[in-house]
């Protein structure tokens, strides 16, 4: 690919990435790109950008909620690429699109592809896409656009399972650290466990572990076997509080990355 920001990325920074996830279209309908820019400024290495669907299955009920209230701003997918359009006059961190087939597919997944690329997205997360279907149908639009693919694993996927999504996967391996939706409380030691035999596989790609993962020790906790974490339901129950976004991003973030 001509510009890789994943293989930059991690080429620099081996461990304790910092991937954050936030909702097109929240906290206002006119949020995205403030997000965004507020997020790169505080020190997010990658951004995940929740596409707002209306039965989002993997998401807890934070997240279900900006989605919920994003769609009840206005929302769309139309919207979303207006406007990311000049986004990478300023965003400079890859940009990862995660979401569901349904909205996708009613967009017209080619035209989804080609304008993702266009307006500069670095990678697609669609949990609901299963990886036979992605192999036949979808792989080679998305390679042709330029987009990274990032399949999940969580700890009940089997070892030949997961080397061969590690193998179909590139910019990065989406870690599920436990089987429950987005924002769910998690057993620590059993997590510990899992990211440790995840280590002795050696795979391709870096792995980044989500669900679970609320502030400096969980992201912590998560980065000692892996090359870094996913934050999602607690960035985005800290915007759902109301106020400043580039204050509150700062913030929480900051709880996170300073070292004590």
């Amino acid at each position: 690919m001509s510009l890789n920001r994943f293989r930059s990325l991690f080429e620099k920074k081996k461990e304790r990435v910092l991937n954050v996830y936030c909702t097109a279209g929240f906290p206002q309908k006119n949020s995205t790109v403030e997000v965004l820019t507020s997020l790169q400024n505080a020190g997010a290495d990658i951004i995940e950008l929740g596409m707002p669907y209306s039965d989002p299955l993997a998401d807890g009920e934070v997240i279900q909620e900006s989605s919920l209230t994003a769609l009840q701003n206005g929302m769309t997918l139309e919207l979303l690429f207006q406007q990311l359009q000049d986004m990478r006059n300023t965003i400079h961190v890859p940009l990862v699109l995660m979401g569901y087939m349904n909205p996708v597919l009613q967009y017209g997944f080619e035209k989804f592809c080609s304008d993702a690329k266009a307006v500069g997205v670095d990678g697609l997360i669609l949990p609901d896409l299963p990886e036979y279907e992605y192999e036949k149908m979808y792989a080679d639009i998305i390679k042709k656009n330029n987009l990274n693919f990032i399949f999940l694993i969580t700890p009940e996927t089997s070892v030949d399972r997961i080397k061969k999504l590690d193998q179909l996967s590139s910019g990065f391996l989406y870690a599920v650290s436990s089987s429950s939706t987005t924002g769910s409380q998690i057993d620590a030691n059993q997590v510990d466990a899992y990211l440790k035999r995840l280590q002795s596989y050696q795979l391709i790609n870096p792995i980044l572990v989500g669900f679970g993962i609320k502030d400096q020790q969980s992201f912590m906790r998560a980065c000692q076997y892996t090359n870094g974490a996913i934050i999602g339901s607690a960035y985005i129950r800290a915007l759902t509080k109301g106020g400043n976004v580039q204050t509150i991003t700062e913030d929480f973030l900051s709880a996170i990355t300073t070292q004590k």
